[in-house]
């Protein structure tokens, strides 16, 4: 191994005042890559199925571990030229699966910074500026969340997954304040997976689930739920946009069970709480204000890369479970002294700073023009479901909450329709998602592309029913 000062170069670093230098010539390998694996995939899938793109893959990148190296913008063209190829497409509006958001550009090079610079948010002087920046940007986004909450606050997430865990966590740890008595979380049927995941990993009861069949969780069946407790800890969880349907539950009427009954409520608001941002739109996220803990996603309806979730509070002081003491990170006479702690605010220890692309989108399109975003998405979803009902070759199953719309050929069995759905995947031609409701299987079309046209959409209904058998 050569020495420190050795005649080898090592390879250059992205920090310092070299980095950019360094990076400039290498970035526009990748965006050359980037185009050239587009181009070459055709569509918004790669096709052939499974099989043909890991083959595809295979080819393209030789050995993983080579015994030597290729250099830098051989291996950078060669790998990302592979990825792009053989990856889905969110920007393409025939990619509408799930909810896979295309990413901002601007968000993407403020990701970019983020990677280059490789502050590490477990202590603070690893990530002095990017500590502030965090603070500064999740108490704004808490306070849209809770703006009468006397100390509203966020905690930075991967995702929703994690941002339901954690407010899982957070209850279980009040509730053990009180009493050795464990605590139960009820929830709804529509409730996302990540709630049964989450009371499993903490070793809680599994969730009792309310049954859902209208879609939304009924405040009658949580009365009942509720009635039934008798002052055991109880945790409720609603959701404000559902994963197969983007429907919200009836908040105002939950919270105030919740009121009644002295029950802490949690929104998994990952796919609607952007809403937020919309004078149009926000009132169908009334009531959200009054949960305990709120989840929010914003690589979803916010287009940020992922990863990029938070978990806002109505006061900061709620947080105070997740305190945690590692001398080598948050000594006492450091936290003394001023220097913030950081430990308290993530269950992780090294986290990136996520919170960079989502301030910078922020601060270029501000409240009004993320707000314009989700009401041109939901514009949109409101415009397919129009073109759906209009056409007698499909069945639509409700008009959209959010940006998610329902439907299906008309007189398709379960069967058939996932072979339809396999069939454009395996053609590259179009990503469309599945649902089940109590009327069966459902194509699943989640709208989170600002730029699809009328056209477009009709573009993807032509698809379906070219593949529909006759």
């Amino acid at each position: 191994m050569p020495a420190p000062g050795a005649d080898q170069t090592p390879a250059p670093l992205a920090g310092g005042t070299d980095g950019p230098r360094a990076l400039r010539p290498l970035l526009e390998t990748v965006l050359h890559a980037l185009g050239r694996g587009a181009t070459a995939r055709g569509g918004p899938f790669p096709p052939g199925g499974p099989d043909a793109v890991t083959a595809r893959l295979r080819t393209a990148v030789g050995p993983a571990l080579p015994e030597h190296g290729t250099g830098a913008h051989e291996a950078l063209h060669t790998l990302v030229r592979a990825l792009a190829e053989g990856s889905a497409d969110p920007a393409d509006p025939r990619c509408a699966a799930h909810l896979h958001g295309p990413p901002l550009a601007l968000a993407v090079a403020a990701d970019l910074a983020a990677d280059a610079l490789n502050p590490s948010l477990d202590s603070w002087d690893q990530a002095p500026a990017a500590s502030a920046l965090e603070i500064l940007t999740t108490r704004a986004l808490a306070a849209l969340v809770h703006p009468t909450g006397p100390a509203p606050d966020a905690l930075v997430t991967t995702g929703g997954t994690e941002s339901n865990q954690l407010a899982l966590l957070l209850a279980r740890e009040a509730a053990r304040a009180r009493t050795d008595a464990p605590l139960t979380v009820v929830c709804g049927a529509n409730a996302h997976h990540s709630v049964h995941r989450a009371a499993w990993l903490l070793g809680l009861p599994a969730p009792r689930t309310l049954p859902t069949p209208a879609g939304v969780l009924d405040p009658a069946d949580l009365a009942a739920a509720l009635d039934g407790r008798h002052g055991a800890p109880t945790l409720v969880v609603a959701t404000a946009g559902t994963t197969d349907t983007g429907r919200i539950d009836p908040l105002p009427k939950l919270a105030d069970l919740c009121d009644a009954h002295d029950v802490p409520l949690h929104v998994d608001a990952a796919y609607g709480g952007p809403l937020l941002f919309s004078d149009t739109l926000r009132p169908a996220l009334d009531g959200l204000d009054r949960a305990r803990t709120v989840t929010l996603d914003l690589h979803k309806l916010g287009w940020q890369p992922v990863a990029a979730g938070l978990l806002a509070v109505p006061d900061t002081t709620w947080l105070a479970p997740l305190a945690h003491r590692a001398p080598y990170l948050n000594p006492a006479d450091d936290i003394e002294a001023g220097h913030p702690d950081l430990l308290g605010r993530s269950p992780r220890t090294s986290r990136r700073p996520d919170i960079l692309k989502i301030a910078v989108t922020l601060r270029a399109l501000g409240r009004r023009g993320l707000g314009d975003l989700v009401e041109r998405v939901c514009a949109t979803a409101q415009l397919l479901a129009d073109r759906i009902e209009a056409h007698p070759a499909f069945e639509l199953h409700a008009r959209p909450t959010l940006s998610t719309v329902l439907f299906r050929p008309t007189g398709t069995g379960d069967r058939a329709l996932a072979d339809i759905r396999r069939r454009l995947l395996d053609h590259g031609t179009a990503v469309l998602g599945r649902a089940t409701t109590p009327e069966g299987l459902w194509l699943k079309a989640t709208l989170l592309n600002p730029h699809t046209r009328p056209d477009d959409l009709d573009a993807l209904l032509e698809l379906v029913e070219g593949h529909t058998p006759r």
